[in-house]
């Protein structure tokens, strides 16, 4: 399994651990990334021009390969503000502020139910669904934005997405590479992603507390996208009531149009975000009358804005990590080795090459894999390295390929599916109207605690 790395590997390598580095330090690392992205194409090509180029081209395939997740977040926050205008938002959340009466019971019932819903419909759709009605009624309860961003963060895009056991793409994914049933793959999961959840949310929650207590974390009771002008009285109490439940229903219909035509991913998006759409047109023309067509632009534009606001610090560091996958190619060129399989897998590839064999280092480098392959922020794109990397490491020890495949999959898609990488966990962040970065780095600790334990308790399992 040699695979042959470059000086472009060890370029993006040392680029990592600086990001990396400035993002603990909470600095800025737009400049760290462009120059990164230029070094990596001057390298490769050889050419100024090229390198140069290769920046604004690296930001175009970022803003191409967000544009949806942009988009989404742009029309559900202008939907949200005009349920927040005219005070639907408020008839809304007042069932559910009935049981959702503190920051406790506000943090795992937002995860819990944020967790079953993306396990039928994968986390982004979720998100959206979840956060423009329970995020007004959590912050009511006392706990600040950043809190509700990790919970449905961590359950969503954390628990429910690396078991994935109802929709099983990730462990088809990873049984086909480690040529074993996906069954296979998900009865080993299961103790793994129990441990990882586990360990992860409960330190996660305990922190939070901590730093409520200590006031380094202030809750706050005002809404994302709230204005000064909320509740215009622009809709009688009846009518009130009626979009309240309307809305709802429209969105449920969606779920289980999701459930019958089998709709996951993108598609999913789409269904939720067009309906988001109606929505805002509908109400828009029955809360401001004849205003209705000029104001249902504005709120299409404030909601772009905030879109945009928030990604735009994004995208030159999805840019960069773009590069370690197949976004090389189409941003610099086929300039790697033949045999290569993208920056990332080939340095997971060469991890795996380099270490000897015992179920421990087994274990270990499976971990270590799974967060290499996982930069690209996708979680998706290197599990299936993950799972031929275990078949080998299985039959080189005697077993465990399944339990092996299943810490692969869980590290890949925690790290990269949207925990730990700024980019990928910018659904939860925005609809909270908090930073991505700062969640990125309220997780780091909690998930690097749950990666610890959940790989001694694979040593134990294999």
């Amino acid at each position: 399994m040699e695979m042959e790395l470059t000086a472009l590997h060890w370029i993006y390598v040392v680029f990592i651990a600086l990001i990396i580095g400035f993002m603990v330090k909470r600095r800025d690392t737009t400049l760290i990334c462009i120059i990164g992205i230029f070094l990596l194409a001057l390298v490769a090509t050889g050419s100024l021009a090229s390198s140069i180029s290769g920046i604004f081209n690296s930001f175009i395939f970022a803003i191409t390969e967000l544009m949806s997740t942009i988009l989404i977040i742009s029309i559900i926050v202008a939907m949200s503000t005009v349920l927040t205008k005219s005070g639907i938002n408020d008839v809304m959340i007042a069932p559910f502020a009935k049981f959702i009466k503190n920051p406790t019971l506000a943090f795992w019932v937002i995860g819990i139910v944020m967790m079953v819903i993306s396990w039928f419909f994968w986390p982004s759709p979720a998100v959206a669904l979840l956060g423009a009605v329970l995020l007004p009624v959590a912050l009511r309860a006392g706990l600040p934005a950043l809190g509700v961003a990790m919970a449905m963060n961590l359950f969503g895009h954390g628990i429910a997405l690396s078991g994935d056991f109802i929709i099983q793409a990730a462990p088809k994914l990873t049984g086909d590479a480690a040529s074993i049933p996906v069954g296979d793959v998900i009865v080993a999961s299961i103790p793994l992603v129990i441990t990882m959840g586990v360990v992860t949310t409960l330190s996660a929650f305990i922190l939070l507390k901590r730093d409520m207590k200590l006031g380094r974390i202030k809750a706050d009771n005002e809404g994302f996208v709230q204005d000064p002008t909320i509740s215009e009285n622009l809709l009688t109490l009846g009518q009130k009531k009626f979009f309240a439940v309307f809305i709802p229903l429209a969105f449920l219909l969606d779920v289980v149009a999701l459930s019958i035509l089998k709709l996951q991913g993108g598609d999913a998006t789409a269904l939720v975000g067009g309906t988001a759409v109606f929505i805002l047109l509908i109400l828009s023309l029955v809360a401001h009358k004849q205003q209705g067509l000029e104001k249902s632009t504005a709120y299409l534009i404030q909601g772009f804005q905030f879109g945009f606001k928030v990604f735009g610090p994004v995208i030159p560091i999805a840019a960069f990590f773009y590069l370690g996958d197949s976004g090389f190619n189409q941003i610099i060129g086929d300039y790697l080795p033949k045999t290569s399989l993208g920056i990332v897998n080939d340095l997971g590839a060469a991890l795996a090459a380099s270490v000897p064999l015992t179920k421990e280092i087994a274990a270990v480098t499976l971990t270590g894999i799974g967060a290499i392959t996982g930069l690209d922020g996708s979680g998706f794109s290197g599990i299936s390295l993950a799972g031929s990397v275990a078949k080998l490491f299985g039959t080189a020890i005697g077993g465990g390929t399944a339990t092996l495949t299943a810490l692969g999959q869980i590290t890949a898609i925690w790290v990269g599916g949207g925990t730990l990488i700024p980019w990928a966990l910018i659904p939860a962040a925005a609809i909270c109207n908090v930073s991505p970065f700062e969640l990125a780095r309220r997780n780091l600790l909690p998930v690097t605690i749950g990666l610890a334990v959940t790989t001694i308790v694979t040593m134990f399992l294999i």
